[in-house]
């Protein structure tokens, strides 16, 4: 046998041996799966706000499209969830994880404006011309801890 053929074999051998030895059990419940997901070090969700999906991580900035009935300081509850994460392992709900499993605050930090935006519109031959300029307003939101519940609440 040729020595490339003893190296092919044995990289291929050993690389399916490791590999059966390697593979993580998955859990069989929620709260297993929640469980396993808390002990990993830095986790994540995907949440809904004004109708997007965000990705979120503890400590986050977000900014959003202006929200009306909020104040500097107060704190918001995303309740809808729909996924939640580590670099591991990934707990997808369908479409939502339930509310009472996981809770996510959200702190509004300040309400602001973007760039400004110039739009102009002219019409040929006509001496028509007009500038736009508009600045949209956000609301900055710090995302808090993640945290679990052992049953849902």
């Amino acid at each position: 046998m040729a020595s490339w053929h003893v190296r092919s074999w044995l990289s291929h051998n050993i690389r399916r041996a490791c590999a059966l030895h390697t593979q993580p059990r998955l859990p069989d419940t929620t709260s297993a799966a929640l469980n396993i997901i808390r002990t990993q070090p830095s986790q994540y969700i995907v949440a809904s706000l004004v109708g997007r999906k965000y990705i979120l991580t503890p400590r986050d900035l977000l900014t959003v499209p202006h929200l009306k009935d909020v104040k500097v300081g107060d704190v918001l509850v995303l309740k809808d969830v729909h996924e939640v994460g580590s670099r591991d392992y990934t707990l997808r709900g369908s479409p939502l994880i339930p509310h009472g499993r996981v809770k996510v605050e959200a702190t509004v930090v300040e309400h602001t404006k973007g760039a400004m935006e110039v739009v102009f519109k002219k019409k040929r031959r006509k001496g028509y011309q007009k500038t736009i300029k508009n600045k949209h307003p956000y609301t900055r939101l710090r995302i808090g801890p993640i945290q679990f519940a052992d049953k849902p609440l």
